[in-house]
């Protein structure tokens, strides 16, 4: 007798999840892997459309393309020798010394995420420019050049690496220290044998993101790098200034690759990265120690006063009405800006497009993360394949993908040429240039939970939608908002990202800042950077509120006290 195995029809519950899982692939592949494809095969091909090297030979050959390239690889490396150094301070003091109001620190420090990056090279122009205030401090130096790149830049990329560090800080095992203390080490040698190495994976991990940013960097050179050049700027002038996107493609090409080879080493470093805290350890908890917090403090009061003056001076220049002829205060460049300059539809522009891509990108990414880590009947295969496309963005800067989509949504041959300089190709370009993040929230938060959860609601037949409704999603509702909080304020300030696809009538604020500028309105451009952050800061305000909220609605498991 053959034994069979019966056939097990599957039922369409069952089967959405592959369904839903298999069109966020599609959707992936669509806006995101093709249109890399595009810069690829564009790269590589001439204008017959034949396969061809040519481009990259005349690249080659191309006076000062090779002095932009060496301009971006030093510039960013400086930046990173220097701004990792300055977080790890920051954090340590946040996270390792008792300090007297350590949330105003270190919201402090992370302010500069509020705006986009242009408010930094505007307000660095202001104290050392020309007529700035402080001129006299760079000894005849220029601002104009590497050295107000280099200013900007750290500034800018600064919360980006102190999140990081602040994270790596933050757990530490106490017997370590005690063993230290017992062993007369000195404190030095407690910080070299016990700090650095339990920090080291975080400290790696900043500088490739800080490197990365650097290297992508388009908006401070633009503003404030004058005539040094740097691959960023290169992008736009080839793309923008002559319309040479077969030249354009080739640069961002080579804008790709520190930037893929800073997150591949990243990626091995996490892998070999090990828990700092195992089931004995004892958290750590710093005790009050004069010799250590007064400077600590005096480091932090002297860096959050250099943020907030490079903030305030932004603010400023939005007031001013004539820098530095006429230093009276008035509301003149704004209402300019909002009858005249468009700063107005800019801004609303923005708004639009940043509450769409948080209201459209938090439930496609979390879904996405849920289908991934919470429902095993799918293609192992298609899975990976998900898994790696999101993974992807992370390290695309927003230039390459802003090339990549105009060489294929633009294309007269592609049926979704519709959506080109539309909205809606600007929020989906948004949700999949600040993808990463988000995912990987996403998933921190769903690997946190208890796979009992969906093993009960099967033994009671309950759908997993179900299950997702009433519990995961509940339970991961602070990841679920930090995630719409995330893609509203980078939707608000991004630059890069959107540069390339925008009209007259879907320009976004942080690109007007870009435009104003060119025109010499700096004025109204403090002015379009102000209502970014006030923007910004308002929304980080509701979402405390909200938060608090919900949370007290939602998660009163979380305080309840037997």
């Amino acid at each position: 007798m053959i034994l069979r195995r019966p056939l097990v029809f599957r039922s369409g519950a069952e089967r959405l999840p592959g369904v839903l899982l298999l069109g966020a692939a599609v959707a992936l592949a669509l806006f995101l892997v093709l249109p890399l494809l595009a810069l690829l095969v564009g790269s590589v091909r001439d204008d017959d459309g034949a396969f061809s090297l040519l481009r990259f030979v005349e690249f080659a050959a191309t006076p000062g393309m090779a002095t932009a390239a060496w301009n971006t690889l030093w510039v960013a490396a400086l930046v990173t020798v220097i701004t990792v150094p300055l977080a790890f301070l920051y954090a340590y003091a946040i996270q390792r010394a008792c300090l007297p109001l350590r949330g105003l620190w270190r919201l402090i420090g992370l302010s500069a995420l509020l705006g986009p990056s242009l408010v930094g090279a505007i307000a660095f122009i202001q104290w050392f420019g020309t007529q700035g205030v402080l001129k006299a401090w760079l000894g005849g130096a220029s601002v104009y050049g590497p050295v107000g790149i280099v200013m900007a830049t750290v500034y800018a990329a600064f919360p980006h690496a102190l999140m990081i560090l602040v994270v790596a800080l933050a757990t530490a095992d106490g017997r370590l220290y005690e063993a230290a203390d017992a062993l007369g080490a000195s404190r030095w040698r407690r910080f070299r044998t016990v700090t650095l190495p339990a920090a080291k994976y975080g400290l790696i991990s900043a500088a490739l993101v800080v490197f990365a940013y650097s290297v992508s960097e388009f908006g401070i050179p633009k503003v404030i790098g004058g005539n040094f050049p740097v691959l960023a700027v290169e992008v736009y002038v080839q793309v923008v200034g002559q319309h040479n996107f077969g030249r354009g493609a080739i640069v961002a090409l080579l804008l790709l690759l520190p930037v893929l080879f800073a997150f591949a080493i990243d990626t091995w470093v996490q892998r070999r990265q090990q828990a700092s805290l195992t089931a004995r350890a004892v958290p750590y908890q710093p005790r009050p120690d004069r010799r250590r917090d007064l400077p600590l403090l005096l480091y932090c009061l002297l860096l959050a006063t250099a943020m907030l003056c490079v903030l305030g001076m932004a603010m400023y220049t939005s007031l001013v009405r004539f820098w530095p002829y006429n230093l009276e205060l008035t509301f003149d460049h704004y209402i300019y800006g909002l009858a005249e300059a468009g700063v107005l539809a800019a801004w609303q522009n923005s708004l639009k497009i940043a509450a769409l891509t948080a209201l459209f990108g938090t439930p496609l990414v979390f879904l996405t993360a849920w289908l991934l880590e919470r429902t095993p009947a799918r293609p192992a295969a298609l899975g990976t394949a998900v898994r790696a496309m999101a993974a992807l963005p992370m390290g695309v800067p927003g230039l390459v993908l802003g090339i990549g989509y105009i060489l294929f949504f633009n294309s007269p041959d592609n049926p979704l040429n519709g959506l080109y300089h539309t909205l809606t190709i600007m929020v989906v370009a948004t949700v999949v240039h600040f993808y990463t993040p988000c995912h990987l929230t996403a998933v921190t938060a769903l690997k946190s939970l208890d796979r009992e959860f969906e093993a009960v609601s099967a033994s009671l037949k309950v759908s997993r939608f179900v299950t997702l409704w009433r519990v995961t999603l509940p339970v991961c509702l602070p990841a679920v908002l930090e995630i719409a909080r995330y893609l509203f304020i980078n939707a608000m300030t991004t630059v890069s990202a959107l540069v390339f696809l925008y009209s007259s009538e879907t320009l976004p604020a942080a690109v007007a800042i870009l435009n104003l500028d060119e025109a010499g309105e700096l004025g109204p451009a403090a002015a379009m950077a102000t209502l970014i952050v006030l923007t910004s800061a308002l929304i980080s305000l509701v979402y405390s509120l909200l938060t608090h909220l919900l949370l007290r609605r939602h998660q009163a498991w979380r305080h309840f006290q037997r």
